[in-house]
Parts: C-alpha cells; structure tokens; sequence
C-alpha cells in the first residue's frame, strides 16, 4: 500500500464525520440559505488567510535532507498565495462589505484547527501541514463544485460569488494528483505519523466548523 491510501485508510472514520455534517448534505441538494453560504465563506477567509503562513512555517522547519519537499512547499505557496481575497470578493457579492469580515473574529473551532496545524509544525514534525492539505483539498474536489452549483441555484447569486469554491473544485483535479505523488515520496516514520495525526485532527475540527453554521447564521 502506498503512503496516500494508508493516509486514506488511516483516516477514514475522520473523513466520514466531516462528510456526514448536516449542512453539507442540505447544500448537495441545495437546501441552504444565504445566510449559512455567507456564514460558510466567513470561516473559509479564517482559515485560509493561514494558508501561506503556514506553508512558510512548514518549509522554514523542513530539513535539508527533503530539498524536495521544500521545493513542493514553494510550489503550494505560489498556487495558494492570495486565495483569502478571493473569498473576500465572493462575500462581497454575496453583500456583505468585505473590511466586516476581515475584522470579524473565527469560530472557535476554526481557530482551534488553524492553533493545531501550527502547533503540530512547530512542536510535532514540520510536515503536519500536509495533513491538512489532504483534508481541505480532497474536500473540495469532492464536493465544491456540486455544492457550488445547487448553493448558485437556490440562491440565484451571480458567478463572482462563487471564485473560491469552483476553484477549489473538479478544476483542481491536477492538484490533488500532484499531492498523492508527494505523499507517496514520504519514507520516514515521523512525518508519515505527523501526516495522519494531523489529518484526523483537522477532519474532526473541520467538521465541527460545518455543524456550527447554522448556529452562527442565525
């Protein structure tokens, strides 16, 4: 088995919590209003305005023996660079004045799961980010584009609502396959343990984001 279907394997339970989020199933089908879609948005800015910080802690902690994994780092940065403002501009068109949100402050447990990626790099193995990487990409291209379409549907909202989430979709196939080819070049023990332990971390996390929305819509 390669390092990614163990990866897989190992966090399945975790996948299937995230995944059975009520909300989640009522956006696939396009019950949703715009105040949890807006509510939704909020969260992603939150956690995704960390995504470049956090790939500059991992590769700043990589060790020299795993060039190429640094060089892999470098390459998520320049794909991932900025994508907070595109969710800015999609809650914009949504109506929401964007400086709201940007002085807003996260859900707890948006905050917990972006405190734990940087403490599972800073004290537990500089690779951890990946395990993150694989539960909100593998997320999106599951779902992101489905979700997108009923969420445009139902709401009636205009394309520019929707950057983030189509971009994160079926489009970034080329991506998630780029990220099972670098999980499959992890050899040691450590990071392949940081790996997974970060993942079912962030699942969990990730999933109480979701059933916290309706809540924080209202």
């Amino acid at each position: 088995m390669t390092f990614f279907d163990h990866l897989c394997s190992e966090t399945e339970h975790e996948q299937r919590y995230l995944l059975g989020a009520p909300i989640i199933q009522r956006a696939l089908s396009g019950d949703i209003t715009l105040a949890e879609y807006q509510a939704f948005l909020t969260q992603a800015y939150h956690h995704v305005k960390h995504t470049t910080p956090l790939l500059m802690r991992s590769g700043s902690r990589i060790a020299s023996s795993q060039e190429w994994l640094r060089k892999a780092v470098i390459e998520y940065i320049n794909e991932e660079y900025g994508h907070e403002r595109w969710i800015l501009n999609d809650l914009k068109a949504t109506g929401i004045d964007p400086q709201t949100i940007v002085e807003s402050e996260p859900h707890t447990t948006t905050a917990a799961m972006v405190a734990l990626v940087y403490h599972q790099i800073d004290d537990v193995n500089a690779t951890a980010f990946f395990g993150m990487a694989h539960v909100l990409e593998g997320t999106s291209v599951k779902l992101a584009t489905q979700a997108a379409r009923q969420i445009q549907t139902k709401l009636k909202l205009p394309d520019s609502a929707f950057s983030y989430l189509l971009s994160h979709g079926d489009l970034d196939q080329d991506h998630v396959q780029f990220f099972e080819s670098l999980m499959n070049k992890v050899s040691d023990e450590p990071s392949k343990r940081a790996i997974i332990s970060t993942a079912r971390h962030v699942y969990r996390l990730y999933g109480d984001m979701f059933r916290a929305i309706p809540e924080l819509a209202s």
